[in-house]
């Protein structure tokens, strides 16, 4: 169960790298198809014996907005401590007898599924997830437990500098009701101390359903089997909602500046940054984040080489978009100074971005990251893994399956010419939201 809304959920595996998609048509080795009212995709990869599951179903924390804050988050955290046949030490039993594994992150918008298996446990880890998914248990004992559990958890994040220049930043750039704004955490603690166990139940009722929910399965697959299994398992269930596409952007009509004092802190974490008004499926998505990264991807982007590696400043700054998968998202630079070089390093900071703003990017800086780009994504795909996550990925921001194939082609077609318009069209550094949590310097 995830608890830090920026956490990422698919991790690289040692050793799972299997053939080169370079040249591979993905789309057309992909089995797609409807079972049990779930969106059932289906690849195969050569690797032997193993499959990867992943999933998403919308029941995130945004759906909570209407009643407890925190009844998305327990309904997650309680999905693997028992059902109504089987307890939570009998599944874990079940899951380690065979080295499978099986779990879930509550995320913004969607519950994320995440699970492993030898192929001929696959049916057995099927019936576990829709049993996990359509009966849990939602015993007082565990409800108690989880409650405890979230509130320890979230306490230490309140301390934490990055998440809240994060936290505070979404607020601002994300209007009321928008799924990108985060809740606050003093809030989202008091709202969990009082959940009742009938409102997770509620919760669970209205918003956990197949309509919706998106099941991936790579590796050694075997689609009959797959097919039939999941048709069987959540073939009587029903209901579900589906995730919210259109959201009021937020503020960007002027500049502001947020301060977020914490005590004893040795370092002060910065956000900059504005909306965007643009979802991942937009014409302009893709030109706008091949040039963010030459301004902030790695020790190779401008921002790592002159703030960082020239000037000494800080230790760590990038630039990203992010939260454009279901709505559109925000474009920001986050950074992390001492407190003594805290003025100094948003200088440097803002002066990079306004050169980078008005005088673009070069043809070699776009020759270059176009190829470190491409071969990131391909390396990313020889994982099942890597490939589980960029179907689901594909899927959920709205593409066709053969976007997968046209990925890489998309990147390459890009023009200098086309990255600076489409930088100078949608983002303005005086518009731009500033953001610093830890312990400030005395003004």
């Amino acid at each position: 169960m995830r608890m830090l809304q920026y956490k990422t959920l698919w991790m690289a595996c040692i050793g799972m790298v299997v053939v080169s998609t370079a040249s591979a048509g993905i789309a057309d080795h992909v089995v797609r198809t409807k079972a049990g009212g779930v969106d059932l995709i289906i690849y195969p990869m050569g690797v032997k014996d193993v499959v990867t599951i992943g999933g998403t179903l919308p029941a995130g924390d945004s759906y909570a907005a209407g009643g407890n804050i925190a009844a998305a988050s327990l309904t997650g955290m309680l999905l693997d401590k028992g059902t109504t046949k089987h307890d939570k030490f009998a599944i874990a039993r079940q899951l380690d007898d065979v080295g499978a594994q099986l779990g879930f992150e509550v995320g913004q918008q969607t519950v994320s599924i995440a699970g492993k298996s030898l192929k001929k446990d696959v049916p057995m880890v099927i019936r576990l997830l829709a049993e996990e998914l359509r009966t849990p248990a939602f015993s007082a004992e565990e409800c108690a437990k989880a409650k405890t559990q979230f509130e320890g958890q979230m306490r230490p994040v309140l301390e934490n500098t990055n998440y809240r220049a994060k936290d505070a930043f979404s607020r601002v750039v994300y209007g009321e009701g928008n799924p990108n704004r985060l809740i606050e955490l003093p809030k989202w603690i008091a709202a969990a101390q009082s959940l009742r166990l009938e409102e997770i139940k509620a919760f669970h009722k209205k918003y956990y359903g197949p309509a919706h929910l998106t099941l991936v399965f790579v590796g050694d697959v075997d689609a009959k089997v797959i097919r039939s299994e999941v048709a069987k398992a959540f073939g009587s269930w029903s209901g579900g909602v589906d995730v919210e596409r259109e959201a009021k952007a937020g503020e960007s009509a002027g500049r502001r500046e947020e301060k977020v004092s914490l005590k004893d802190k040795t370092s002060v974490s910065v956000v900059l940054g504005q909306a965007t008004g643009l979802r991942y499926q937009d014409a302009d998505t893709l030109a706008l984040r091949v040039g963010t990264a030459i301004l902030g991807s790695g020790f190779t982007g401008r921002l790592m080489h002159t703030v960082r590696d020239k000037e000494g400043l800080t230790y760590g700054i990038g630039a990203s978009v992010a939260d454009d998968t279901f709505v559109s998202g925000s474009w920001l630079i986050s950074a992390t100074f001492a407190p003594a070089l805290l003025d100094k390093g948003i200088a440097s900071t803002r002066r990079e971005l306004d050169k980078w703003w008005q005088g673009g990017v070069t043809a070699d800086e776009l020759a270059a990251r176009k190829t470190n780009m491409v071969g990131q994504y391909q390396v990313g795909l020889a994982t099942t893994e890597g490939m589980a996550g960029a179907i689901l990925q594909t899927v959920s921001r709205g593409k066709p399956l053969s976007w997968l194939d046209e990925l890489p082609k998309a990147i390459d077609a890009l023009t200098v010419d086309r990255v600076n318009a489409v930088i100078s069209k949608h983002l303005d550094p005086a518009k731009m939201v500033l953001v610093e949590a830890g312990t400030l310097p005395a003004p």
